[in-house]
């Protein structure tokens, strides 16, 4: 075994399912690696602040200002805790990064290059998934507040950029219009597919 871990992240819309997927598959892979599972906005001061006092207000910040805010907490979240559990070795599966931000600051009309650079300094994934379900179906999920991101309009624009990205091979679609754990075991299978070959090369 290498001493370098894996950087897996998972994307997708609010209501998805993604947390779930997240976690079931931090839970099979334990039975052979060993894990550390994340999210973002972190739990950190930063990705606190966002989650206590912005999220859930009645309207969004300046898309520019929101922007910076998620790449502030997103650089402070991989110094502190994904490069420390990736130096030990650990997988590290994270819910929500970088095209998260790409994805619905970019869906607002901001320039995705700005966003990109404004993240230059945060870690690329070395494996990208998206876990694909539409617009329509997520929003009837969330039996919650819903954030100010989650608009049907909001989202439908999201899901766009992140097709994008599979297009272009950043991130790996999987379908969640399946029953929890039909996703699961495709996630699963699609994941262990990709890990080893990275291990080998690091």
């Amino acid at each position: 075994m290498n001493n370098k871990g894996v950087f897996i992240v998972i994307e997708g819309l609010d209501g998805s399912g993604k947390t779930t997927q997240a976690r079931l598959l931090a839970k099979k892979l334990s039975k052979k690696y060993n894990i550390f599972l994340t999210t973002e906005p972190s739990r950190g001061k930063i990705g606190s602040y966002i989650r206590e006092y912005y999220l859930y207000e009645k309207q969004r910040l300046p898309t520019d200002v929101e922007a910076l805010l998620f790449a502030a907490d997103r650089l402070e979240h991989v110094k502190k805790e994904v490069v420390p559990a990736l130096d030990e070795g650990k997988l590290v599966i994270c819910d929500r990064y970088l095209h998260s931000s790409l994805a619905y600051q970019g869906s607002s009309g901001l320039s995705i290059d700005w966003i990109r650079g404004i993240n230059s300094k945060a870690l690329q994934p070395d494996i990208g998934i998206f876990i694909d379900l539409a617009p329509e179906v997520v929003l009837k999920r969330l039996n919650r507040k819903k954030s100010v991101m989650e608009t049907l309009e909001t989202q439908q624009k999201v899901r766009e950029i992140y097709l994008k990205f599979v297009e272009n091979g950043e991130l790996v679609r999987i379908d969640g219009d399946k029953p929890k754990e039909d996703v699961a075991t495709n996630l699963y299978s699609k994941v262990t597919e990709m890990i080893e070959p990275l291990r080998d090369s690091i």
